[in-house]
């Protein structure tokens, strides 16, 4: 698991997700999971989790993709501490996480994701790429 907002966002795999000791430990509240090929996590009461099933390509609901955007963004905005996951940490994950930085601080996808790959690897799928740099040129996006 890597911290990319000291004490309020992380990027994390599969296994970081269901550990529920470390996740706790660090003052997580809320673990976005986006792991389509992954089960879903049992977590404790006091966490807030969110499901939202994505692939690394280009087949992606739009309103499950933009859902992830949105909500990562807001949860960065309230300060609430979270850990979005996928499977391997690098594509997914990342990528939602970098979307979400350039709603909230107004910059480009590329800049946000330059700011993620510094923190640590990232492989983002092209058409993944694509189809989130296409909902945040969007009006109103």
């Amino acid at each position: 698991m890597r911290e990319v907002l000291p004490r309020l966002l992380w990027i994390g795999n599969a296994r970081d997700a269901r550990d529920f000791n470390q996740v706790l430990d660090l003052g997580i509240t809320a673990v976005i999971d986006l792991a389509r090929e992954e089960p879903p996590i049992s977590y404790p009461r006091e966490i807030v989790y969110c499901r939202l099933p994505l692939i690394d390509g280009d087949e992606n609901q739009t309103v499950v993709l933009q859902t992830a955007l949105t909500t990562v963004a807001r949860f960065i905005s309230a300060d609430l501490p979270t850990l979005v996951a996928c499977s391997a940490g690098m594509s997914r994950s990342p990528a939602i996480v970098a979307g979400a930085l350039s709603l909230v601080h107004d910059c480009s996808f590329a800049e946000a994701i330059q700011q993620i790959a510094a923190t640590g690897p990232c492989d983002v799928a092209p058409g993944l790429w694509n189809e989130i740099q296409q909902l945040l040129e969007e009006p109103g996006s």
